[in-house]
């Protein structure tokens, strides 16, 4: 029950930074925003703590891995902002489905696991339902669905590593290191074309910092009181809901090829993504303690 709640907190999350995400496209250059959103979640930590009286949940022995986190997570954050201000919003929400198949294929890789029966359905299931979603041969649409794809391989490693610290750290102390690795990163990729934003953007800014941060809490929660394969299912909501959204307001056109894929995606994630993420947790623990 729970592991619901903190679910449905962080698909409301979500949606609502998707929306914060296309309001700021054009305005204001990504890595600014990703720079506003370290700042304002910073702030909202460091509040939450002082209150809290939990000047301990500062302190971690997994720095290398909260860095090789958060390296890979600004990576994919970077494609998935993009890819919001070129593909409708449910498009987007799909292609993130294949995280759980990039890290079967990874695993198999890197950590020689054996391609069985089960594992070649789920990757193929994954594969079918990418393409039903971008449909090869239109284009911009293909390079906008190639960026959220490399952004779902990116989220893919910084997820295996959000497991694995789950298990050890607080979700803020998570969180904390986040923000304080992010910062100086758009910081710094930001400066070079830096824009002063205009009064509704200060709105739009403060709900994507706010809606990151409790997504990121949330999700965190979720992993921790909840079985993966729950998780998963429920995440998948996030694709009707953010389709409604982008019809209410920006007028997007519904496509059944996005709920088909979609459903695919979530099919082969659900038969083959527990031992994966095992391995994944198994692989970055002993190699980032």
């Amino acid at each position: 029950m729970y592991s619901f709640l903190w679910m449905l907190a962080a698909l409301l999350s979500f949606c609502l930074m998707a929306v914060g995400a296309r309001e700021l496209s054009g305005g204001l250059e990504i890595y600014q925003t990703l720079f506003f959103r370290s700042v304002i979640g910073l702030l909202c930590i460091l509040v939450v703590i002082r209150l809290r009286k939990r000047a301990d949940l500062f302190a971690t022995k997994r720095l290398r891995l909260h860095t090789f986190r958060n390296i890979f997570h600004f990576a994919g954050q970077y494609g998935w902002f993009l890819g919001i201000s070129l593909l409708p919003l449910a498009e987007v929400f799909a292609l993130e489905f294949t995280v759980p198949v990039w890290t079967a294929i990874i695993a198999a890789i890197f950590l020689n696991e054996k391609i069985n029966t089960s594992k070649v359905v789920s990757i193929s299931l994954g594969l079918l339902g990418v393409l039903i979603i971008v449909k090869p041969g239109y284009g911009i649409v293909n390079q906008a669905s190639l960026i959220v794809l490399v952004a779902a391989i990116c989220f893919s490693v910084s997820h295996a590593a959000t497991k694995s610290l789950s298990a050890s750290e607080d979700p803020l102390t998570i969180l904390f290191y986040m923000c304080v690795v992010q910062l100086p990163i758009s910081f710094f990729l930001s400066t070079t074309d830096w824009v002063m934003p205009p009064g509704i953007q200060w709105f739009w800014i403060v709900v994507v910092g706010v809606t990151a941060l409790s997504a990121h809490y949330c999700m965190t929660k979720a992993m921790q009181t909840g079985e993966v394969t729950s998780i998963v299912t429920l995440d998948f909501l996030r694709l009707p809901l953010i389709a409604l959204v982008g019809i209410l307001i920006y007028n997007e056109e519904f496509e059944f090829s996005l709920i088909f894929g979609g459903l695919l995606m979530l099919l082969g994630n659900l038969l083959n993504l527990v031992k994966p993420l095992a391995l994944y947790h198994k692989l970055i623990k002993s190699n980032f303690k």
